[in-house]
């Protein structure tokens, strides 16, 4: 019985953590498995294509994207921690204080 490339689960994974880029970057911890996952079935769907039943394009196109997601998480992670580092938390915790309160005010 042959192997279905379902990239369903790499797509999630990889939406998922553009979602939680929003969090300091966060999102690695999601996009990068889904990374690991779509490289894996790649290729071994390469090494052994009688395996495996579906379009190996489709697993080369998660893959992409899930790099693309990765890539832009690592980024915004490194950011986060060099605004941390140089401006440190109390200046930013105060920063983020004074924006709810002009928000609470309009």
């Amino acid at each position: 019985m042959k192997k279905q490339l379902n990239t369903t689960f790499i797509y999630v994974l990889s939406i998922f953590g553009l979602l939680c880029c929003c969090f300091g970057g966060l999102g690695f911890l999601v996009s990068g498995p889904a990374y690991l996952i779509a490289n894996k079935k790649l290729k071994s769907a390469i090494e052994n294509p009688d395996n495996y039943e579906g379009n190996i394009n489709a697993v080369n196109t998660a893959k992409t994207i899930a790099l693309i997601i990765l890539i832009i998480n690592v980024l915004y992670f490194a950011y986060t921690l060099y605004i941390f580092f140089t401006v440190g938390y109390d200046e930013i915790h105060g920063r983020w204080r004074e924006a709810m309160e002009a928000l609470e005010n309009i």
